[in-house]
């Protein structure tokens, strides 16, 4: 275990992880939020990131196929572009993550995560037009990988993205899935090449794992109580939450 880690450092990481995964059981992202500002208030970013990577892998995955192979598989031939360039620049921005300061990077996914969830929630209904979906998505999804290989942290822009293109709430959630999934794969890799995922930090996440995947049994089970607007607003709270603490991350 990486030394910082305490004994209660490890039960507090612990019920983030429990917390972490029953918001993504209910939304189907904003664990890796959720882990990297959590942990990052009592460890450092380098043990934070190690130690959301594994938890944050298996969950996506199960999120991923939770419909079978074939439904997965099936999103991935609608959002092939999105998945493929968000991998790409996640891959490459990985490499860079010690050499821009974080607090850049939580205010500039922070702000406009808010500001875009704050006017949903009043009313706003932004849409994606049919012919402007293949920049959007390469755009977007350019965007979230970078974000991703240096902070951990995807999900904000993709939902953003999903949510501009009103896709249904199991579609949504399955879609996901996919995209994280591969991405959390992109994302071991890349930092078992970085040196952020060493012997320690693989054991400090491994055991994050289980308390991950309890919260999302819970979340899951919350989920299909849920109906389109009501799921749609609830993507929207925590998306709000969220982009507000990274601003304050950002800040302080």
């Amino acid at each position: 275990m990486p030394a910082e880690v305490s004994f209660v450092f490890l039960l507090i990481a612990a019920m983030l992880a429990l917390f972490a995964g029953l918001v993504k059981g209910i939304t189907g992202f904003a664990m890796p939020m959720i882990l990297i500002s959590g942990m990052g208030s009592f460890l450092s970013p380098e043990t934070a990131l190690a130690g959301l990577i594994l938890p944050t892998l298996v969950t996506n995955v199960w999120q991923a196929v939770r419909q079978g192979i074939s439904a997965a598989w099936a999103s991935v031939q609608v959002h092939w572009r999105y998945l493929v360039i968000a991998l790409v620049c996640l891959v490459i921005s990985a490499q860079f993550v010690s050499r821009i300061p974080a607090s850049a990077l939580f205010l500039v996914l922070g702000v406009p995560v808010t500001l875009f969830a704050i006017l949903q929630l009043v009313g706003w209904r932004p849409r994606v037009d049919p012919d402007r979906k293949r920049a959007a998505e390469l755009g977007v999804g350019a965007f979230a990988g970078t974000l991703g290989g240096l902070s951990g942290v995807w999900g904000p822009p993709t939902v953003l993205y999903l949510t501009a293109l009103n896709v249904p709430k199991v579609e949504h959630v399955r879609i996901q899935g996919v995209v994280y999934g591969a991405g959390s794969v992109a994302l071991a890799l890349a930092h078992l090449n970085s040196g952020i995922l060493d012997t320690q930090g693989l054991k400090f996440s491994a055991l994050l794992i289980v308390p991950a995947i309890i919260g999302m049994t819970l979340g899951f089970a919350i989920q299909d109580r849920l109906d389109q607007e009501k799921f749609r607003w609830a993507i929207l709270i925590v998306l709000a939450v969220a982009g507000l603490n990274l601003i304050r991350r950002g800040l302080f």
